[in-house]
């Protein structure tokens, strides 16, 4: 598949560009809950201005990064709309099935059906994949903020459903390298611990705090303290602090041919490594990583 380049988009601009441009939207009022019939009717092919589209041929994108619609802003959303109308349009993509999939705007799709509408405005564009999730990326991020699991999901989406390196997704998004690559190491926390980011009961700098501790238990000791305590962010890595001078207490006691192993290796891939005796001849080597492309970079190094 080809991947469209949109590296020159700015991650403010996404929506904007595909609406403003097009003229039937120029000092358009705002467009009535209860009357659409002034609208053209959907036809097939048709594409680039405002059509009236019943909801139920809507299909919503499979591409949705967002998965938690909340009760309370989807209930406010639904009284705007039945007292000013629809104020934007929604967005749709033709399929090659001759169906109308949602690029942008599932929260007013939603919205509208439980209002009551039986049609809503629709602007008609192509866009592949990728495209898509970018939208949708956008439309929730500019109206309102993803969890930060959902975000590293949907980024995690742009890595593995398209190919696509740290480095290319994050141009593509408008955000550097380091914070693409931070939000996917989310996804290497314990599912309850991801929950309670999700939940808003730790917060991402705590979230980051706790993936430095390698110990299952501790981990989890420390993140039921910061949930029923209510740590702040610098009280969580005073805890972690202490763990790791622990762990540090316990790996100067290593064999020092063994020590100077781990820190040349480390050296040489740039990640963390253990070496592990266990009886007189055996042992076990770990070797870190935190993605699939830092696992490959990893493998190739030592490969070569």
């Amino acid at each position: 598949m080809s991947i469209p380049d949109l590296s020159q988009k700015s991650l403010g601009r996404g929506l904007s560009s595909l609406i403003n441009n097009n003229p039937n939207l120029q000092n358009r009022p705002s467009i009535s809950a209860n009357d659409l019939s002034y609208l053209p009717k959907i036809k097939k092919g048709v594409a680039n201005q405002i059509l009236a589209l019943n909801v139920n041929q809507i299909k919503t994108n499979p591409h949705q990064p967002r998965q938690d619609f909340a009760e309370i802003p989807l209930n406010d959303l639904v009284a705007s709309i039945k007292e000013h109308g629809i104020l934007q349009p929604l967005l749709v993509t033709e399929t090659l099935a001759g169906e109308y999939e949602l690029i942008a705007g599932e929260r007013r799709l939603r919205a509208a059906k439980i209002a009551g509408l039986n049609e809503v405005p629709v602007i008609i564009r192509s866009a592949k994949d990728l495209e898509k999730l970018e939208l949708s990326l956008i439309e929730n991020i500019q109206r309102q903020d993803l969890n930060p699991i959902e975000k590293a999901r949907s980024y995690k989406k742009l890595t593995e459903e398209f190919g696509l390196t740290h480095d290319e997704a994050a141009k593509r998004l408008g955000i550097s390298r380091a914070q693409f690559s931070n939000f996917l190491r989310l996804l290497n926390l314990p599912d309850n611990v991801q929950k309670g980011l999700a939940e808003n009961r730790i917060s991402v700098g705590q979230a980051k705090v706790l993936l430095e501790v390698k110990d299952d238990n501790k981990r989890e000791q420390i993140y039921r303290q910061a949930t029923a305590t209510g740590m702040t962010v610098e009280d969580t890595k005073k805890q972690v602090d202490k763990v790791k001078v622990h762990a540090y207490v316990r790996e100067i006691k290593k064999d020092p041919q063994i020590r100077d192993w781990e820190i040349k290796m480390q050296e040489k891939l740039n990640t963390k490594v253990s070496i592990r005796r266990r009886g007189s001849w055996g042992g076990i080597i770990e070797i870190e990583y935190y993605s699939e492309e830092e696992l490959e970079e990893t493998i190739n190094k030592i490969l070569n």
